[in-house]
């Protein structure tokens, strides 16, 4: 059985906050690894994240939806 691994990815710049209530941190990431290593991509997290934290994404061709300001 074959095991399935992430990707770890550098957080580089935290955008904001989204989600119903605030409870997701929008993030550009790094991948560190893999096929798209050195890309840049938007993801969602959520708990608390900083600058420099290693995210391990397991997947790393969709991402998320630009933050729309009101």
């Amino acid at each position: 059985m074959a095991e399935e691994t992430g990707v770890p990815a550098e957080v580089i710049e935290i955008i904001g906050v989204t989600g119903m209530h605030g409870e997701a941190v929008q993030v550009k990431c790094k991948i560190l690894e893999g096929s798209n290593k050195g890309r840049i991509i938007t993801r969602n997290t959520v708990g608390p994240i900083r600058l420099g934290d290693i995210v391990i994404l397991m997947e790393t061709a969709r991402e998320a939806k630009k933050m729309s300001s009101r």
